[in-house]
């Protein structure tokens, strides 16, 4: 009995210590950089003094907790503390914290990786939510027993379940919501993957490549750390080793991949910048060869001009886009390690700028004179050069793929099980008609509002619901109309009842899109309307209602601009600004408008050139839809619109281009200040024709004007001009698009005869034919496609958009599957408008191979491969992997014929 109560005694006195260790244990070991973190944190509680915003820190908290909540708020962007509750913050550290103590690989994690690559919650810019709690739970049991490495590919093959990918806006949803809808884009996937494997306490880290030099588009993809190295791997794409993913032949070709690590890190990556948020570094020493280069900048007398901003830009999306930002320092001088292809060097201070290209790898040192300023006129031609690829692929056996193979079919049939939980056209048309109070049209919308919600679904048909028993319900219908594809996965029901309830009914065109909607900008959705009704007494209100003017010049006085601690632009909810007086330029622009529409007034941002705009309504009834001001904040005076004039430009048609396209072929950018800023027109209709044929009103400033001719090479000829548009007149300008004389020859050959299995009507055929018998004499398209995965999808969504230009050429599209299983995955509603002139098969007599090994094509297993050829069996075009416009360069390329 005693030795009984001995050993209890024992154990008992075991945990009193332990706990009284872990209550005393420091969260940050290292005296010198706890000091800063506190000196941080206490900088951040002066400037944040209102609102009581850090009241956990009146609660009872271990040492550890303590310091890490510090380390958190010390570095948090403004809105992870104005939105969020202490209590939520201090649940992920605790969080965390259990992970380290179970996980079998938690003290091999090193403090300062732990610190950078655990415990944040915050991954890029989604709204956080309780995902580290919920996976944890999930993934515990299916992890706690193997290596580090195998862990990772487990949890990716977890994720895989979950979610796979899909393109959509460019708000990133939160890692629950993309499990709700079970897609996502790249950068939502990526941000699941890394809360996912940091919720087991395994380091991540979301990797971009911010541009592709050698195409259009962006990636994002993770990096996880195991037994002291960092390793990269595909989000929701799990391949039977790390370092494989479909990405690495396009990323030898990168020229720069960051990843913004939270708060102050001191490892061993190259610092691209620090700012009050994050550090970021650059990591694309992990992808490809690279060279350093070192910018001077002078005056124009040639003298170093130190603080200059540097930015490095890529050609991308028909615009050089700024992939990094440095300032100069004593010496005028700003060094990248990058690719070693070619960017434009783009120097400006104090309304000076100057610009030069920069091959890496064959220059180590470039000068840029600050000679220009805005205003001044320029005409140049420029050749743009991409890095050769490079990659080096991991070595997979064939049962490793087998059971890869194996694995990702059982988790396809996980995750469509869940989707078969959501709403079909035919369930959701059933029960919006049986809804009474809708008419057909209403009850046809909220059908499609149905299924394209989701997960979501439930939430949908509460809100209509609700909306009918109030006798609301086409406003609703109206409502959901105008909120983004996104918000009908995502959005809450108390929110959606707050903006149907209280907002006014105005007699305007705007009403919609402008007064009832929601959605601001990119902002998580909050039921700001009614708050703002309340804490706006009513004579304040209608004060603002009928003079504008008073709560521009209230924002002015009453919110403190800090740019500075929002590094990464998230915003904070109007209710947040409210509450702590405080915003970032953005989110002060978001509270504006929803302060202004809660009161009656149709506000809304200007997607083209980022103006907050607002409707007088109250002053001018005899106006149909008022008067429209453009909001300045540092006016006191009146606000009044913006001077404008007119650009138009001349395009003479060439034999690959008809109408060049607003971000394919050409983009505009303002000028302020020497610092570029893209006007972003509708990607799904701008163009030379829509734009730019007739005088196109424009604010009045200097503009610059990029035109690209992408090369099958990935190199662009570049045109580039400055133009000033002032007010009340019309410029008169050209769009040019150069040429290649030599851009289309025979690079290769590919047998007609070669034969194929036809599909026809879903059913896959007994006898083979031959790729001759099916296209007839002439040139043709020969595509192998990779089911499920995102290149062949981006693939065949680009050949859609151009259907109408492939059916008028009237050649046949071959389109094969690697085998009848992969047959059996591919969703052909996933891509509607597909050209009618494409024959389906199975890769059943060695096409895809034939192709790789005739072209020397690299990488034996990546599809899709696509080749353009012809009867006598000449290829004129060729691709592998991942291309962007893939159905503007087929057709480039078809008339160049």
């Amino acid at each position: 009995m005693k030795y009984i109560v001995y050993i209890f005694s024992l154990v008992w006195l075991t945990c009193l210590f332990a706990s009284c260790s872990s209550k005393h244990a420091h969260f940050i070991s290292d005296s010198t950089y706890r000091a800063r973190v506190e000196q941080d944190f206490q900088q951040k509680q002066v400037v944040m003094s209102k609102g009581n915003l850090f009241a956990i820190f009146d609660t009872d908290l271990t040492l550890y907790e303590r310091e890490a909540l510090e380390f958190l708020y010390a570095y948090m962007p403004l809105a992870d503390i104005t939105d969020y509750s202490g209590g939520f913050h201090l649940m992920n550290v605790q969080a965390a914290h259990r992970a380290s103590e179970e996980m079998p690989w938690g003290r091999m994690v090193s403090e300062e990786l732990f610190r950078h690559f655990v415990l944040p919650v915050r991954v890029n810019n989604e709204p956080l939510d309780s995902a580290r709690v919920v996976f944890y739970e999930e993934l515990k049991p299916r992890v706690q027993h193997l290596s580090m490495r195998n862990a990772i590919l487990e949890v990716n093959h977890w994720c895989h379940e979950k979610a796979v990918y899909q393109p959509s806006d460019a708000r990133t949803s939160s890692p629950l919501a993309t499990v709700r809808t079970a897609y996502g884009r790249c950068g939502e996937e990526s941000t699941f993957l890394v809360a996912a494997l940091r919720s087991v306490g395994i380091p991540a880290r979301q990797v971009y490549t911010p541009r592709w030099a050698h195409t259009d588009d962006n990636h994002a993809w993770v990096e996880a750390w195991a037994d002291g190295k960092w390793y990269f791997l595909g989000a929701c794409e799990p391949e039977p080793v790390l370092n494989l993913g479909w990405f690495n032949a396009p990323a030898s070709r990168g020229m720069l991949m960051h990843t913004k690590v939270f708060g102050r890190y001191e490892g061993p990556e190259e610092v691209m910048s620090v700012t009050p948020n994050y550090t970021e570094i650059n990591v694309i020493d992990n992808y490809a060869p690279t060279a350093q280069a070192t910018v001077t900048v002078t005056d124009e007398a040639g003298q170093p001009v130190s603080g200059a901003l540097v930015e490095f830009k890529l050609y991308n999306y028909a615009e050089f886009y700024t992939v990094a930002r440095k300032q100069t320092d004593a010496s005028g001088q700003a060094s990248l390690t990058a690719g070693k292809g070619d960017m434009l060097v783009w120097a400006s201070k104090n309304g000076r700028f100057g610009f030069q290209k920069l091959s890496f790898g064959k220059q180590d040192a470039l000068t840029v004179k600050l000679d220009r300023r805005d205003g001044d006129p320029f005409e140049l031609d420029l050749d743009i050069v991409p890095p050769v690829e490079s990659a080096n692929l991991p070595a997979v056996t064939l049962e490793q793929r087998a059971e890869n193979d194996r694995r990702m079919a059982a988790e396809d049939s996980i995750r469509n099980a869940y989707v078969a939980t959501m709403m079909t056209p035919e369930a959701a048309h059933a029960w919006a008609s049986s809804q009474k109070g809708l008419n057909e049209a209403e009850q046809q919308r909220v059908a499609d509002f149905l299924v394209a919600s989701r997960g979501n679904h439930a939430v949908i048909k509460a809100f209509v619901a609700f909306a009918l028993e109030q006798g609301q319900g086409g406003r609703a219908v109206e409502l959901l109309g105008a909120v983004s594809a996104k918000d009908l996965r995502d959005a809450r029901l108390p929110i959606l009842k707050d903006h149907l309830l209280h907002t006014a009914v105005v007699p305007c065109e705007q009403s919609v899109s402008a007064l009832l909607n929601p959605r601001i900008a990119t902002e998580e959705l909050t039921a700001y309307k009614s708050f703002f009704q309340q804490v706006i007494d009513e004579q304040t209100a209608e004060d603002y209602l009928y003079h504008p003017q008073k709560l521009v010049d209230w924002c002015r006085e009453n919110i403190a601009l800090n740019d500075t601690l929002n590094s990464q632009r998230i915003p904070m909810s109007p209710e947040g600004v409210w509450n702590a007086r405080m915003a970032d330029t953005y989110s002060r622009d978001i509270f504006f408008v929803a302060v202004a529409r809660s009161l009656g007034i149709p506000a809304w941002i200007d997607e083209v050139t980022g103006a907050v705009c607002y409707l007088d309504l109250a002053n001018h009834p005899n106006l149909k839809n008022g008067k429209l001001y453009h909001v300045d904040f540092n006016m006191g005076a009146t606000q009044t619109v913006s001077p404008s004039g007119s650009l138009v430009a001349k395009f003479q048609p060439t034999k690959f281009i008809d109408d060049p396209k607003y971000y394919s072929h050409f983009t505009l950018s303002r000028c302020e200040n020497g610092v570029l800023r893209l006007q972003s027109y509708d990607e799904s209709g701008a163009s030379w024709n829509t734009l730019l044929r007739t005088p196109l009103q424009m604010p009045a400033g200097y503009y610059v004007m990029v035109s690209g001719t992408r090369l099958a090479s990935g190199g662009v000829l570049v045109h580039m001009s400055g133009l000033n548009v002032e007010a009340d007149k019309t410029v008169n300008t050209a769009l040019t698009m150069r040429e290649s004389k030599d851009q289309i020859q025979v690079i290769g050959n590919f047998n007609s005869e070669s034969l194929f299995t036809p599909i026809a009507d879903g059913v896959v055929a007994d006898d083979p034919i031959s790729v001759l018998t099916a296209c007839g004499r002439g040139y043709f398209v020969v595509g192998v496609l990779g089911v499920g995965q995102e290149p062949t999808n981006h693939a065949l969504k680009d050949i859609a958009k151009l259907n109408k230009d492939l059916e008028k050429w009237g050649r046949k599209m071959v389109l094969l599957f690697p085998d009848a299983e992969k047959y059996g995955k591919f969703r052909p509603q996933d891509f509607p408008g597909l050209p009618s002139t494409i024959v389906y098969g199975i890769d059943s007599h060695g096409i895809a191979a034939q192709i790789i090994e005739n072209m020397k094509l690299k990488h034996k297993d990546t599809l899709p491969v696509f080749v353009i050829a012809d009867t006598f069996n000449r290829v004129v075009f060729v691709s592998q992997g991942y291309t962007i416009g893939l159905g503007e360069q087929l057709m480039q390329t078809v008339k160049g014929l």
